[in-house]
């Protein structure tokens, strides 16, 4: 199913962009690890897929649970097993407990960290929610961070279609293992979780901000301080 996603994704995602994957030997070739992008376009999963793909391992997501429901991409989800998240389900056995299954047949498993695209109005990562480190922690493998720039101009944040020309120059960052020594045999109680967020989002920033060249802001924008709904297309709401 793989091979078939990448026969047809591969030449369209070749026409929209340049990619220049750096780093990226830092992307264990065996074995099961979490992998943790910044988001901030709705493309953003294909550009990490295929930069991950360029890699020589096949890419597994935590996904929208109603992403599944859509007719052909839903099917292309199933048969790639690809994990299903209800946004406001409990924090039970599933979804969780399915990802962890996966990485222990030595798979890679993406997580967006930020749960949804990024509020900051200068597509700098915002604050993280717990996923990723929970399933990295939980199931005992690599957590590495991944920073990319340039897929906001292929298709801008809430945009409606992708800018075909000319082709846009993608990078795409792959860091270090987060090093999350010093949380493990910890209760992975809210606290605990929320420092290992921490310091996963300051390792994608921070990777972001090479990209970049730029610095970016001290604080980490945060949705709820801001007034901001946790889902949705925030400039449409008050």
């Amino acid at each position: 199913m793989f091979r078939v996603l990448a026969a047809i994704l591969l030449p369209l995602m070749n026409i929209l962009g340049r990619y220049r994957i750096e780093q990226g030997e830092k992307l264990p070739k065996t074995g099961a690890v979490v992998v943790a992008p910044n988001h901030y376009s709705e493309i953003d999963p294909i550009v990490i897929g295929v930069a991950i793909w360029m890699q020589g391992r096949a890419p597994r997501y935590l996904a929208k649970a109603s992403l599944f429901t859509v007719p052909v991409l839903g099917w292309f989800l199933r048969r790639s097993e690809q994990i299903p998240v209800e946004r406001h389900g409990s924090r039970g056995n599933d979804p969780l407990a399915a990802a962890n299954q996966l990485t222990e047949n030595d798979l890679v498993v993406v997580v967006y960290p930020e749960g949804t695209l990024t509020r900051d109005p200068d597509l700098w990562p915002m604050r993280g929610k717990t996923g990723a480190v929970r399933l990295a922690l939980t199931a005992g493998v690599p957590l590495i961070p991944v920073a990319h720039w340039g897929t906001q101009k292929i298709m801008p944040r809430y945009g409606k279609g992708v800018s075909l020309f000319p082709r846009k120059d993608v990078r795409i960052r792959f860091g270090d293992p987060v090093d999350l020594s010093r949380f493990a045999g910890r209760n992975l109680d809210s606290a605990t979780l929320a420092e290992a967020t921490d310091v996963l989002m300051d390792a994608i920033t921070g990777l972001l901000a090479e990209l970049r060249e730029e610095t970016p802001p001290a604080e980490r924008w945060d949705p709820a301080r801001k007034g901001q709904a946790e889902t949705g297309r925030f400039e449409e709401r008050s």
